[in-house]
């Protein structure tokens, strides 16, 4: 087996946009995310300023889910 040196990207490449989004089902991350947060996982604080859009729908649910958890405390 043969190994190659890497020397980075071609300079001739187009740099990659600033910040990339991408559109996902919450259902598809929401396991995962409540997984690792569970877990401890360091990389879960790296992006706890990062900002998500939601459906007004969802965010209705969230606060009304957060005022009557704060109530049975």
């Amino acid at each position: 087996m043969r190994m190659r040196v890497f020397y980075g990207p071609s300079t001739d490449a187009p740099a990659p946009p600033a910040e990339e989004r991408v559109t996902v089902p919450l259902g598809d991350i929401c396991e995962l995310l409540a997984d690792a947060y569970h877990s401890g996982r360091a990389w879960i604080s790296d992006f706890a300023d990062d900002e998500v859009t939601i459906s007004s729908d969802l965010y209705d649910v969230l606060m009304a889910y957060r005022f009557y958890r704060k109530r049975r405390s």
